[in-house]
């Protein structure tokens, strides 16, 4: 067993041996343990076979054959077995991709042992190990600071509040925290599952069943069908138990009564969604949430920030102003406060590039963040005149204590119109000013500038296209950032954002109340100078706009507001921070994908509701002959397999297509059922009205045949499932005729076909409406087709009636929709 005792006195500087670390996990102090990030194999396969619609048709098929109806009970089980493979196959697939997810963005630890410092994967990890927290850096288990270092902590994950928490020796930390800013050492006190990073990365990494806002409305629908189809079921059940519907009938029944559930339609956003991931993931867009999909299709104002995004994260020093000292001696100075940081950031990274410097011993020093804008440090110089405390902030921020002339300040606003990164450079000459406490750090009361220092951002080169690609799809760019708002205006004009933005600052928004922030974050396209907290007020000001807004962040600074968005979106390259509660990691930071992928999420999304109307006609016209042909003739319309081919040909081929053609494009802010009733209703009404015309017809000349062909005196004649034959295959053809002439409606062609929908100009969905009629063609010519699905051959002068009364009902509908008839009558715009 190993002492605890001698895991403290660890060195911090030489960390553990490999010979300690091994045996420290022999021990069982190891941060070993399997992470659950999907469901098992068995999960997915009885979640998709074990459900309630599942089990009625089953049910159904159970009883076909015992009534030795093995046709019927054959579709039946397709439609079971058909749905259940593929959602099972799309969701093994999703599961490797969550795996595979889990593993990409699992954080790297770094780890002092034999006094190297190394990066390991969190499962090496023993008790007793000394980890590196940096600015960015994420805690991966409990542990307790050791050593001279102080950092701020992120650990609104656990405790939901925002606040930075500072830590220093002594103090405990909490895995699924996060290092903001300063390097600190941790010694590893809890590790594996007694770690909060085990109990939080199960709860975070494993499969969520989360319905998007669209799946939630088609969920609405299916659940009202079911509860119509359980209404219907009963009626059967009732005509079965007074004997008005044989059993064998009543099965029947049963069985085209389950089919008007559209079940089909998970099918149909299963495959849809399956598809897209597909192609985002070609596109280096890897998707951690199941509804990063369908955020996208909603997504309507992008945020993002300038470093990293509009820019390539690589910034390089461009010109030093000396203020009251030689250059030389400025760029000595720079290179002593780069060198002794224990902050180290991009800022200092370049500073150390261009000005060489002697690491000195700090007094004190307070680092870096995005709310200050600031950081400092004191130390003894290597020349009396050297020492002193240093601040190197905005100039904005250090202006309060810093007296500027009137041409310092002209130049940095200069240097800030030519989109440069400006940053002050002051001094102290009291040693001890600068006030030490992480939680309240104060900038000291008298500073004297030193210098002007400027930053060139390197643009991305995809910029330009890329915001173009927003505008295109519709969406409007907000830029967020904490550097001075004319720089960042400077390069959004540079990546083409637009001539007429408006820009405010930070300063600017905090003197404005709740009513004047709403529309300054409305009326403004830039803010800079804006601290993590207004950026998380920013995006939520937003969303209460009725926005859908997706956030791209690559700092540490950004976590607040990329959990303030509805879509959250990361560079691969940021923080570790970031990744960790992004949506979607833009993998190879490739930011010129995501016009792309918002177009694609666009397009899943019509592609659905395209499918919806379909299924919504069908379903509704069905229901209607089921009630209108019990109350008109006492008969039933369709039996399971007529139902079938109906199904498969008007709806269920179609699907297949549609969300794979359909178009990207921004659709209504209103509801989805609202947004398909102008072309749903008087389809669905007429089609109704037009089959049970119909059916009543053929019905109606044959009863009146089979009396005269009986001499029947008093006109009674049973109406048998033989007698209504012809009738049911007049119903099904007439009902598939105007069903395929439907789609060409539903993606014009050319302005003939234009009425419920906007000109496409798209004939392959006319092509495959006329396949399918040909397929129907084949399904009538061949007898042991015809045969198993129970049609009747009608005479070749019936098919061109009914051809000429779907023709006929075509041109009315198309009146109907161009005319707004229905949204006359209900008094409402709907389309």
């Amino acid at each position: 067993m190993i002492d605890r005792q001698d895991i403290n006195q660890t060195s911090i500087t030489q960390g553990l041996t490999e010979n300690e670390v091994i045996a420290r996990r022999t021990a069982g102090l190891g941060n070993q343990v399997k992470l659950h990030t999907s469901r098992s194999y068995s999960q997915i396969l009885k979640e998709n076979l074990f459900t309630f619609i599942n089990a009625v048709f089953l049910t159904i098929s159970v009883v076909l054959i015992f009534l030795s109806r093995y046709g019927d009970a054959f579709l039946v089980i397709v439609v079971i077995l058909g749905g259940v493979i593929v959602s099972v196959c799309q969701e093994i697939w999703a599961k490797q991709k969550l795996d595979q997810i889990a593993l990409l963005t699992r954080p790297l630890a770094t780890v002092i042992r034999e006094s190297k410092q190394q990066n390991i994967d969190p499962s090496e990890i023993v008790v007793g190990d000394i980890l590196v927290a940096q600015a960015g850096d994420q805690i991966v288990v409990d542990g307790q600071v050791v050593g001279e270092g102080r950092i701020e902590v992120d650990e609104s994950l656990l405790t939901g509040e925002s606040d930075l928490i500072p830590k220093q020796v002594g103090q405990p930390v909490y895995s699924a925290s996060f290092c903001v800013s300063g390097t600190a050492c941790y010694e590893a006190q809890k590790v594996g599952t007694e770690s909060l990073a085990y109990q939080l990365t199960v709860s975070a990494r494993a499969f969520r069943q989360i319905y998007t806002p669209l799946q939630q409305e088609i969920n609405l629908v299916i659940r009202v069908f079911l509860l119509l189809s359980c209404f219907l079921w009963i009626l059967v059940a009732i005509n079965w138990f007074i004997r008005i519907y044989t059993f064998a009938d009543s099965v029947q029944y049963a069985a085209v009564i389950a089919g008007l559930v559209p079940s089909g339609l998970y099918l149909a956003i299963t495959l849809a969604y399956a598809l897209g991931a597909v192609k985002m993931v070609g596109q280096e867009v890897l998707i951690q949430q199941a509804n990063a999909v369908e955020s996208l299709s909603n997504v309507d104002v992008l945020c993002l920030d300038k470093t990293g995004t509009l820019t390539a994260n690589r910034i390089r020093l461009q010109t030093v102003y000396p203020i009251g000292i030689n250059e030389v001696k400025l760029r000595h100075l720079l290179g002593d406060y780069a060198a002794s940081t224990t902050a180290k950031n991009q800022t200092i990274e370049a500073v150390e590039e261009v000005c060489s410097g002697h690491r000195l011993e700090l007094i004190a020093e307070i680092p870096f963040t995005s709310a200050r804008k600031w950081s400092g440090m004191s130390f003894e110089g290597q020349k009396n005149s050297d020492s002193g405390t240093y601040i190197l902030g905005a100039p904005e921020v250090l202006a309060t204590v810093t007296p500027l002339s009137t041409e310092v300040t002209q130049q940095i606003q200069e240097l800030a119109q030519q989109g440069l990164r400006v940053l002050l450079f002051t001094h102290s000459p009291n040693i001890n000013s600068l006030n030490n406490d992480l939680e309240k750090p104060q900038l000291p009361t008298e500073l004297t500038p030193l210098g002007i220092i400027s930053f060139k951002d390197e643009l991305r080169p995809e910029a330009r296209e890329t915001i173009h690609g927003f505008s295109e799809a519709g969406i409007e760019v907000k830029v967020i950032s904490g550097d001075n708002p004319q720089t960042v205006a400077t390069l959004a004009l540079q990546a083409g954002l637009g001539s007429d933005i408006q820009v405010i600052s930070g300063a600017e928004l905090a003197e404005l109340d709740e009513a004047q922030f709403i529309q300054a974050a409305e009326a403004n396209t830039i803010f800079g100078r804006v601290t993590p907290e207004q950026k998380a007020k920013l995006i939520r000001s937003f969303k209460e706009q009725g926005h859908y807004v997706a956030m791209i962040g690559d700092g540490v600074n950004d976590v607040l507001s990329l959990k303030e968005a509805n879509l959250a979106i990361a560079m691969e390259g940021g923080s570790k921070a970031t990744r960790s509660v992004a949506d979607i990691v833009l993998l190879k930071n490739s930011f010129g994908s995501l016009p792309h992928t918002f177009l694609e999420g666009q397009r899943i999304r019509n592609g659905i509701q395209d499918v919806l109307k379909l299924f919504m006609i069908r379903v509704f016209c069905v229901t209607l002959l089921i009630f209108a042909t019990g109350f008109v003739g006492g008969t039933f319309p369709l039996l399971n397999k007529h139902s079938a081919v109906v199904t498969l040909i008007s709806v269920g081929f179609p699907s297949f297509c549609i969300p794979l053609w359909a178009k990207s494009g921004m659709l209504p802010r209103r509801s989805l059922v609202r947004s398909l009733l102008h072309f749903t209703l008087p389809a669905t009404l007429s089609l109704t009205l037009v089959a049970l015309g119909v059916y009543l017809g053929y019905l109606v000349v044959t009863v009146l045949e089979s009396i005269e062909e009986n001499n029947l005196i008093d006109n009674s004649v049973v109406i048998s499932n033989q007698l209504l034959s012809v009738p049911r295959s007049a119903l099904v053809t007439i009902m598939v005729l105007c069903g395929l002439l439907l789609v060409p409606f539903l993606k014009p062609p050319n302005r003939v076909w234009v009425g419920g929908e906007p000109l496409s100009r798209d004939w392959r969905y006319s092509l495959v409406a006329l396949a399918l009629l040909g397929i129907y063609v084949v399904i009538l010519a061949v007898p042991p087709l015809r045969q198993f699905f129970e049609l009747s051959l009608l005479s070749a002068h019936d098919y061109v009636v009914i051809s000429w009364v779907a023709l006929v009902w075509c041109i009315l509908l198309r009146y109907v929709w161009r005319a707004k008839l229905l949204d006359r009558f209900l008094g409402v715009d709907l389309g």
